[in-house]
Parts: structure tokens; sequence; C-alpha cells
């Protein structure tokens, strides 16, 4: 799949939580989202130290996908949610980054 296709996927599932949260009680807010991936971030975070040994958890790399699936999913959902080219970011990201280290890696005085 490419980030077109999960973006996709990622709102159709998005509008059927609309959906459901229409029905149930009300549509989550963007900021809620972000504090959903926060809550993600953390479970991913516990399944990372128990795939490295630091602690004990059920699901082993299953949940562990599956987390960061979910956190994929959060990110995909705020961007839409705010409007960010995502693809188009992490391309400028990535090259600002690359910039940054390779003149951190030549050195003062070497060519980046």
């Amino acid at each position: 799949m490419d980030l077109d296709q999960m973006r996709q996927r990622a709102i159709e599932i998005h509008d059927l939580y609309d959906e459901l949260n229409r029905r149930e009680r009300r549509v989550w807010r963007p900021d809620e989202f972000m504090l959903g991936f926060v809550g993600d971030v953390g479970d991913l975070a516990k399944l990372v130290m128990t795939v490295e040994g630091a602690r004990q958890a059920p699901g082993g790399r299953a949940a562990l996908e599956h987390e960061l699936a979910d956190c994929l999913w959060s990110v995909l959902i705020l961007a839409y949610r705010y409007d960010v080219d995502l693809g188009e970011a992490f391309r400028r990201t990535m090259a600002e980054l690359e910039e940054s280290l390779s003149a951190q890696l030549a050195g003062p005085g070497e060519p980046a």
C-alpha cells in the first residue's frame, strides 16, 4: 500500500468512527484524536519494552504490529483533519534533516 492508499483507507475508517460516534455520543474533535494518539504511543512504548525484554505484556509481535498501525492511522487522520500534505511534509522534512546531518558529519572546514 502506498501513502495515498493508506490515507484513503484511514479516512474510510475515520468516517466509520464518526458514524458510530454520532449514534452513541458525539463526533471527536481533532484535539481528541491527538489525545487518542498519545494513548496509542504510550501503548506502543510498553509493547516495545516488552519486545526488548524490559517488561511483560500479552500479545507479542502481533500486538506491536497492531499498535504501530494504530499510531500510523492517527498520524494520517491528524494530517487529514489539519489539511497537511503528509507526503510533501515528509519529503521536505527528510531533506532538511539530511542537510543538517550531512553538515554535522562533515565537520568544520569539510564540504557537506
